[in-house]
């Protein structure tokens, strides 16, 4: 477990906080401040923003980064090549990176003001001005170079600076966990001894996904979904030491599918994965872990949200076909699977959720979960599309913990280390 921002005392400290404000954003207009399109993060983080200004602090400073604008303005200029101006894109784009409007919501959801600091440095002699409770929000941490800077020294000078900012470091942002950034693991080498803690948010996160890849309540059945192989090879193989079965769907499984000799028609599939697969397979069959591939699907001729399902009954697709969800077979089976458990992670859908006509898989497995856990079962859903998926069919409040982090909730179930939760163990 880490240590919580409950074990130290803050009355009267400056405190610097990491957030996940990295929210989407709606442009208005040019120039302009965007508006928050979705405030779930901003949410999450209130139970420990809370506690903090509770305990009667001088200031609580929350910074974070919103979109990678450094990484859109290159991908834009190697799409417009000379006729690119920075100038001009971030101008256009002004309202998807700067953190003034996320900064008046929060205050909205506070019921109390809330100060903006115009950059994320320079700004210690602006909030040591400030009056006792203030909270501040900085602008976005990633319109400096350092922030993401794989130059250890160049990182460095900024999360030095950044410590400045307060006697006490809390890190309450899961979705960042999995990177070492100036402000989300390299400023707790310059915090005092013992001053380095997680928020609740932090806590929660390891709490429930932690345990599933070093010590689950057996049984645990895994169920792993999305599109490719690559992406979840680490994963498969990190929880098939624990499992009783994993479960596979969407285009991931016509990989499978193909290392077993089916026919997959025009169904999506990564050719450089078969031997991976087969990999995998005799992993799982030495582990004595069972893979449980679809039995039937739903089919069409091509990849739209108009396209006419087709239903496949059994396991090789027409050449015509790609496979785009699962069918009634396949959800039964996965039923009697998760029958067994007493634990299950989900990440992944299962078909293509964001065409409705091939949502019905996705949507049955999310009721399945639901169900599980209404049972007692430990139910953790992890991953951006999995995530997406339990909010788009109004199920996210029947599972026993839905990750905020996509990259971080993947790595930390592939069993990785993430800067971001080690700085935090005390």
């Amino acid at each position: 477990m880490i240590k919580t921002v409950k074990t130290i005392p803050l009355a009267g400290k400056r405190v610097i906080m990491r957030v996940d404000f990295n929210v989407p954003m709606k442009v208005v207009e040019p120039g302009k401040p965007g508006v928050v399109g979705d405030d779930t993060r901003v949410v999450a983080a209130l139970p420990t923003i809370k506690y903090i200004l509770d305990q009667g602090v001088k200031t609580l400073t929350l910074m974070s980064h919103l979109g990678d604008p450094d990484k859109d303005a290159k991908k834009a200029k190697e799409k417009e090549g000379d006729a690119f101006s920075k100038d001009a894109f971030m101008n256009k784009n002004y309202g998807k990176y700067h953190l003034q409007p996320v900064a008046e919501h929060l205050a909205k959801l506070l019921g109390k003001p809330v100060v903006f600091a115009a950059d994320a440095l320079g700004q210690k002699a602006f909030i040591e001005g400030q009056k006792d409770g203030t909270v501040i929000v900085l602008e976005n941490t990633r319109f400096h170079k350092e922030e993401t800077s794989k130059d250890g020294a160049e990182r460095d000078k900024m999360a030095k600076e950044l410590a400045t900012y307060g006697d006490v470091f809390v890190n309450d942002a899961f979705g960042t966990a999995h990177r070492d950034h100036a402000s989300t693991a390299s400023i707790a080498k310059f915090m005092p001894a013992g001053n380095v803690c997680g928020g609740f948010l932090m806590e929660k996160e390891v709490q429930f996904l932690e345990p599933i890849v070093t010590s689950p309540v057996k049984p645990l059945v895994a169920i792993i979904g999305g599109a490719k192989v690559s992406s979840k090879i680490a994963v498969l193989e990190s929880l098939l030491k624990n499992a009783k079965a994993l479960v596979i769907g969407g285009g991931m499984a016509y990989t499978f599918f193909k290392a077993q000799g089916h026919k997959i028609g025009k169904s999506l599939v990564e050719d450089d994965q078969i031997d991976t697969a087969k990999d995998i397979l005799a992993k799982a069959k030495a582990a004595g872990c069972e893979i449980v591939l679809p039995l039937d699907q739903i089919g069409a001729e091509t990849y739209a949200a108009d396209a006419k399902p087709v239903a496949i009954d059994g396991v090789d697709v027409p050449d015509n076909l790609m496979g785009l969800d699962v069918g009634p077979k396949t959800i039964a089976e996965y039923k009697k699977v998760l029958d067994t458990a007493k634990t299950i992670v989900w990440n992944g859908p299962v078909g293509v959720f964001e065409f409705d006509a091939f949502a019905k898989g996705t949507e049955e497995v999310a009721q399945l979960v639901a169900g599980e856990t209404a049972k007692g079962v430990i139910t953790v859903v992890g991953g951006g599309d999995s995530v997406a998926a339990v909010n788009k069919f109004g199920l996210a409040d029947k599972m026993s913990h839905v990750s905020t982090g996509g990259g971080a909730s993947l790595e930390l179930l592939e069993g990785k280390k993430l800067p971001g939760i080690e700085v935090c163990r005390g």
